[in-house]
Order: C-alpha cells, then sequence, then structure tokens
C-alpha cells in the first residue's frame, strides 16, 4: 500500500467516525422526551402553543409550609409570583415563614 491511499484511509476512516457520532447524538437528542402525540413540542393539536393546567380553583389563602418558596406556590396553586407579591406587600418574599397566610386573590 502506498502512503497516498494510507492518508486517504485515514482520513475517510475519521470522517466516517466522526459522522456516526454526530448521527448517534442527533438521535438521542430526537429521543429524548418524546410523547405519545404527533403534534410539534409545546403546541396543541390545534397549532396553537399549549398552555399547562392549572387548578380550577384557586383558594382565597394558602398556609406556608416549611420549605415554601413564592415560585413553588405560584406554580402549585395556579398563579403568578406577581399577584402573590400584589396581594401580599407586607410579606418579604425572601423569608416566608411556615405557618403565614398568604393571599391568593
Amino acid at each position: 500500500m502506498n502512503k497516498r491511499s494510507s492518508a486517504s484511509t485515514r482520513v475517510l476512516a475519521a470522517t466516517a467516525l466522526i459522522v456516526a457520532f454526530v448521527v448517534a447524538i442527533v438521535a438521542i437528542t430526537g429521543s429524548v422526551g418524546e410523547d405519545d402525540s404527533n403534534s410539534p413540542r409545546g403546541q396543541g393539536q390545534d397549532g396553537k402553543a399549549a398552555h399547562k393546567t392549572h387548578p380550577k380553583h384557586i383558594p382565597a389563602t394558602y398556609e406556608v409550609k416549611s420549605g415554601d418558596t413564592l415560585i413553588s406556590i405560584a406554580h402549585r396553586m395556579g398563579v403568578t409570583v406577581g399577584q402573590i407579591e400584589e396581594l401580599n406587600p407586607e410579606v418579604d418574599p425572601q423569608i416566608l415563614v411556615a405557618g403565614e397566610q398568604l393571599t391568593l386573590r
């Protein structure tokens, strides 16, 4: 075998390895997070953006539990952090006290 064919074979092998690696990454990335629907990610069947479901009934108040944050409360109760802050101006969002009552609506 001469040097020319040996060098081209090495380049071809390296290229094939890189292509195989890229194909594997694309296949893995595409399969992660797939669901059974045929709609594009983040869109409903009508093509409009899908919305997260929130509780249908938002209670008037919420009792803060140990470890709660405004973000976790807002997510769980279906309101925004801004709404909680607006309705509870006396509450320090950095220091929530277990047992404290927050107004949600």
